[in-house]
């Protein structure tokens, strides 16, 4: 699965990731410090699922109506087995791509991005 880990995204997640075979692009090391927008861009432009913990990409999708390829936003607390806990979770999952789903503790919620259902 081709994969944008955002800037705050654990890096024992998206080694993980890579791992299982997974074709990672990390902001923290390709492209730190750009906008929220600009990650959402690069998602797009390059059909990669955007994965992180950053609460504004819900705003920015559906509110601003920025398009993306998929957002999976984690509200989790890290542990020591999150890339694992992650690996697990996007494996139980296959309509991931064009959505925006929450994962938490309890469950995952997904709905359809604007566009695309």
């Amino acid at each position: 699965m081709r994969l944008l880990a955002d800037e705050n995204f654990p890096k024992q997640a998206v080694e993980a990731l890579r791992r299982e075979g997974h074709d990672v692009r990390w902001v923290r090391t390709s492209a730190p410090g750009i906008s929220d927008y600009e990650v959402l861009d690069i998602a797009r432009r390059e059909g990669r699922l955007l994965l992180t913990f950053d609460k504004d990409f819900g705003a920015l999708t559906f509110q601003a109506g920025e398009r993306s390829f998929g957002v999976v936003l984690f509200r989790l607390t890290p542990t020591p087995d999150l890339g694992d806990t992650v690996v697990r979770l996007l494996k139980a999952n296959d309509s991931w791509l064009n959505h925006f789903s929450v994962v938490d503790e309890r469950r995952i919620r997904s709905r359809p991005l604007p566009g695309t259902g």
